[in-house]
Parts: C-alpha cells; sequence; structure tokens
C-alpha cells in the first residue's frame, strides 16, 4: 500500500537543495535551513565573481557545517588552448575534491561565449576537454554540466513559452541565441552534450536544469534510456514542469515515476550581499528579498515540494504565457518517490551519507 504525505508534513520530510549558490561566508541562511530540514548542495560557477573565492566560500561552511552544507567546484576553462592546460585543471580539481566538494561544474560558457583564436566557439567536445572528463570517470568523480540554455533562447519572442524567459530575452537580446545565427545552435548543445555521455559511458553525468531538455519530460526520458549513468536537476526550471503537467498531468507523474531514482530537486537560488535570488538565468534576478525575509525561500521551496508531495492547488508564477492558469494541482508522488527526488537521490549520485 502507497504511503503519501499530507501538506503540514514539508518541515519533517527530509529535503537538499542540490543546486543552489551560496555567495557569503554569512551563515544565516545555512542557520534557517537547517530549522526547516532542508540542507544545502553550493554549485561552484564561473561566472559573477572568483572561483577561488567561491571555493574558500565552500570550503569554510562545509568544514564548519559538514552535514548540513556540500558543494560542488568548478574550474576555469578559458585556458583550454595552454599547453598544460591538463595539469592544471586536474590540479585544480583535486584541490576541490580536498576542500571537501562532491562533484565539479562546467557551464555554458564552454559552447556559447568562449572561442578559439579562429573565433570559432569552443564545444565542451573539445579535445582539450577530453582528458578532464576521462579523469573524472576513472576517479568516480560527478560532474554537473550546464550546457546549453532553453529551448526558448533560440525561439523567436512569439514562440517563447515562459513569461520570465521572454522578459529576460527583451531585457539581454546579446542573450538571446533567435538573433545570433552565427552561434551553435540548441541542438548542437544538446547533441555536444550526448556526446560527452557516449564517450564517457562511465562518468556520472549531472545535467542541470532537467538537462536543457526541459520543454518535454519525453526528451529527458530518451536519455535516461540510453545513458544509464546520466541523471538530473530540476533547478530553476519548474515552470516548464507546471506547463507540461497542465497539458497532460499524466505523462509528468508517469515519468518523474519511472525515472524517480534518476532526478534531484534544486532550486537555483542564490544567497548573496544582496539578499536572495530566484535564477532563471546567470544575471536575471526573477525576484529579490532581503536578508532577513526568510519566508520568501521558504515559499520556493515549500510550494515546489507541496507539487511533487500533494495534490494541493500550488500557486504558479508563469502565469500570462502559453495557457497557465494561476495554480496547478500537485502530482502527488508516493512519499518515497518525493524521498528520492527531494533528498535520497542526491545522497547517492553526489556520495553522500543518508
Amino acid at each position: 500500500m502507497l504511503d503519501f504525505y499530507h501538506k503540514d508534513d514539508f518541515i519533517k520530510a527530509p529535503k537538499m537543495d542540490a543546486h543552489m549558490h551560496y555567495n557569503v561566508f554569512d551563515d544565516t541562511y545555512i542557520k534557517y535551513a537547517t530549522d526547516i530540514n532542508v540542507k544545502l548542495m553550493m554549485v561552484n560557477v564561473d561566472i559573477g565573481f572568483s572561483i577561488e573565492e567561491q571555493l574558500n566560500i565552500s570550503r569554510t561552511l562545509k568544514k564548519k557545517y559538514p552535514s548540513q552544507f556540500y558543494f560542488i567546484g568548478t574550474f576555469d576553462p578559458s585556458g583550454f588552448n595552454d599547453m598544460d592546460f591538463t595539469e592544471k585543471t586536474i590540479r585544480q580539481i583535486n584541490r576541490c575534491m580536498k576542500s571537501g566538494a562532491q562533484g565539479i561544474k562546467i557551464w555554458k560558457n564552454i559552447g556559447m561565449s568562449i572561442k578559439d583564436e579562429q573565433g570559432n566557439y569552443v564545444m565542451a567536445n573539445h579535445p582539450a576537454f577530453m582528458p578532464i572528463y576521462a579523469y573524472l570517470e576513472n576517479n568516480k568523480i560527478p560532474m554537473l554540466v550546464h550546457l546549453g540554455e532553453p529551448r526558448n533562447c533560440w525561439l523567436p519572442y512569439d514562440q517563447i513559452t515562459m513569461r520570465s524567459e521572454l522578459n529576460y530575452y527583451r531585457g539581454y537580446p546579446e542573450y538571446h541565441m533567435h538573433l545570433h545565427p552565427e552561434a551553435p545552435s540548441y541542438e548542437e548543445q544538446i547533441a555536444v552534450r550526448d556526446d560527452i555521455l557516449g564517450k564517457f559511458p562511465k562518468l556520472d553525468l549531472i545535467g542541470a536544469h532537467l538537462g536543457s531538455l526541459e520543454w518535454n519530460v519525453d526528451e529527458v526520458a530518451e536519455r535516461f534510456d540510453q545513458y544509464p549513468h546520466f541523471t538530473i536537476d530540476i533547478s530553476g526550471r519548474m515552470g516548464h514542469i507546471h506547463l507540461q503537467a497542465v497539458k497532460n498531468h499524466g505523462k509528468v507523474y508517469d515519468f518523474f515515476m519511472k525515472y524517480q531514482d534518476r532526478i534531484m530537486y534544486g532550486s537555483d537560488l542564490t544567497f548573496s550581499l544582496l539578499g536572495l535570488r530566484s535564477k532563471f538565468y546567470h544575471i536575471f534576478a526573477h525576484k529579490r528579498f532581503t536578508r532577513k525575509n526568510f519566508s520568501s525561500f521558504f515559499t520556493v521551496w515549500h510550494d515546489d515540494w507541496l507539487f511533487f508531495a500533494t495534490g494541493s492547488e500550488i500557486p504558479v508564477e508563469e502565469t500570462t504565457l502559453a495557457g497557465m492558469p494561476e495554480k496547478i494541482k500537485g502530482l502527488k508522488l508516493p512519499k518515497e518517490v518525493v524521498d528520492k527526488i527531494f533528498y535520497i537521490n542526491a545522497c547517492n549520485i553526489y556520495h553522500l551519507e543518508n
């Protein structure tokens, strides 16, 4: 007989935000997350401020909160053409792991901004990165990848399915790839990621943000079936899950049931001196909160958990495009499935103790 959560069970249920950004030494947010039974996984990323400072913050907080705070390290790929790139990068990876990292992150600057001497975009399957992936695979170090962007990034304004993404591309047309046909296409970005999965079949590769396949869970399922070591987090893409659930609630439910061991919850929230930001992209702040307004990020975690765990009507923000209603009915997954998505899978994929 299946067991289910009640909406009042949120605080007592085990939870980990497996993809967020914690850019301050201040531990106030960690203490609050602990009070509501949420563990944190900080993702270091090659943007915003130095990866050395991010590593220092991560190392310090990990030492202080070893069972509450975890992190993913990263490296600078811009020196891909240097003779000692492999040696330097492996040395940086080892520094991250010795500092307590649970894995290594690569970001979309590979494939979307870094260029070679001829002006060509450097893709993630460039030969310079192959020894890095081999090292991670051989040493069983998970690799979190944010390659490409939502498919909306390559669509004209009148075809974009998320209000937040439409507003972002209108405000930052330099990041709207539909306007830049010289850049690699969405399909090329996905094909390169899949090429890495094929070449390194035992590499534990986690596709951030629904693996940039956010627009169709069938696309994610296809990769799951083809690549046994491929997993995903859902960070920053809840709107796309909501939209698909509005169109076909049963299909989305079946997807999470079938692949319940391959999916991790993440919010992509950013904690900084400026407050809390819910990020859809690298600089787009969809929400800003004061440092003391803990109820705001409680709402993010709470509403996301309610959507998966209960049949409650959940408020949604993406209400102006693609027929999104103001509220959406939760999936009401069995308790054991919710616990996997919100906690157990992250422990297994990132080699943590439950």
